[in-house]
């Protein structure tokens, strides 16, 4: 019975210290799973919906382009094409008043010019024969000032005739005229008559410039011969170019002197060009039917080169509000998005947050869409504007990653 009692005793203990080991085995696992919940919640707050991380490399590497958020004004107005063009005034075909060769050529196409620049230089055996006679014609009109004087002198007195005068004074006259048109000669070809007369001899005549402006052509070569009027150079001053618009028949009445017009070329589809009317042509053209109106710009930058076409609208009624480029929405079904920049503070030095934010888009006008932001969207957030289904391709490939 002693026995007994005691082998019940130890089984009881060793019943109990099991007991006791289970419960501490259930506790540990109930404690590493709560702690892996927490691990998983707490990644799960770093990736939320709609942001995607890049490095500055990787944002280069797809392309992305950002712009500060701007307003612009954006409206249901009248739609117009054109093309870029200059004034009669502000463009110059250059030609050489005589013949010559071609002995010397200073620009190449491209190169900007101040009015009087010297372009190229022509000899020819006549530029110097000319030279030669106006001193020729100098000196014998100083000899037939003299005879004049002097017959008139006689005259008065009564001591010469008349008729001898007469023909001292028609020498005299006729040698003048001759000398003023000589000079007249050396001045258009760019020949200093003064320093001719003092007895310089020039053997090429400069060939200048009328008007500031780019080189737009070159049409000689060195020893060439140049004939009169033969065009040499063509110049335009680009800094004053206009817009050459085509405004359609039903939109003619409402179109006014002044109004302001927007535009974009081609080269550059992302910015707008202000303009405003000049003036309205009086003729109604057929092919195509519509009329011209004119349009003064700024084009200080001399960006904007003639023959460029052009897309524009002419103000009506204009609102202003909050645009993105076109390629700047992201389209999913029926609903737009765009992706501004996230400029965290804590975010290291080299990598970059996007969010994606849903926006209502209205009207679109020459390449921008207008746009309704949530409230909680800085005026001064940063805008991509090229490279956003890139980003939105990265996103989802960073989405699928992490649910892996």
């Amino acid at each position: 019975m002693k026995y007994i009692s005691i082998i019940s005793l130890v089984f009881v203990t060793s019943l109990l210290i099991g007991c006791n080991n289970k419960v501490g085995s259930g506790s540990d696992n109930k404690e590493k799973g709560t702690a892996t919940e927490l691990a998983k919640a707490e990644e799960g707050q770093d990736k939320k919906e709609g942001v995607v991380e890049l490095t500055t490399q990787q944002a280069e590497t797809i392309g992305l382009e950002m712009n500060p958020l701007e307003e612009r004004n954006l409206g249901n107005n009248i739609k117009v094409t054109g093309t870029l063009e200059l004034f009669p005034q502000d463009k110059a075909n250059i030609s050489p008043f005589v013949g010559g060769n071609v002995s010397s050529i200073k620009v190449i196409p491209g190169d900007n010019v101040n009015k009087g620049q010297v372009l190229a230089f022509i000899e020819h055996p006549d530029i110097i024969a000319m030279q030669q006679e106006y001193q020729e014609k100098i000196d014998e009109l100083v000899f037939l000032k003299q005879d004049f004087e002097r017959k008139q002198t006689l005259y008065d007195k009564g001591v010469s005739s008349g008729k001898e005068f007469q023909m001292a004074q028609s020498k005299y006259r006729s040698t003048s005229s001759s000398v003023n048109g000589l000079r007249s000669q050396l001045k258009l070809l760019g020949i200093n008559p003064n320093k001719v007369a003092e007895g310089q001899i020039y053997s090429a005549a400069p060939i200048t410039t009328p008007i500031s402006g780019y080189v737009d052509e070159v049409l000689i070569s060195l020893g060439d011969y140049v004939a009169p009027q033969s065009r040499m150079f063509s110049i335009s001053d680009n800094s004053k170019i206009y817009v050459n618009l085509k405004v359609y028949e039903k939109d003619i009445r409402q179109i006014e002197k002044g109004q302001q017009i927007h535009f974009s070329t081609a080269s550059r589809p992302d910015e707008l060009f202000k303009a405003s009317v000049r003036s309205i042509g009086q003729t109604f053209n057929t092919e195509p039917k519509a009329l011209e109106v004119l349009a003064d710009i700024q084009n200080k930058d001399k960006n904007l080169l003639p023959g460029m076409y052009v897309q524009g609208r002419i103000v009506q009624g204009e609102k202003k509000g909050f645009a993105i480029p076109e390629a700047a929405i992201i389209k999913e079904g029926e609903h737009s998005f765009i992706f501004i920049l996230d400029e965290d503070e804590k975010m290291e030095a080299n990598k970059m947050r996007f969010k994606m934010i849903p926006v209502t888009v209205g009207i679109t006008d020459l390449g921008f869409v207008g746009v309704n932001l949530p409230t909680e969207v800085s005026k001064d957030a940063k805008v991509v504007i090229k490279g956003a289904y890139n980003l939105s391709s990265e996103m989802i490939k960073e989405e699928l990653e992490h649910d892996h």
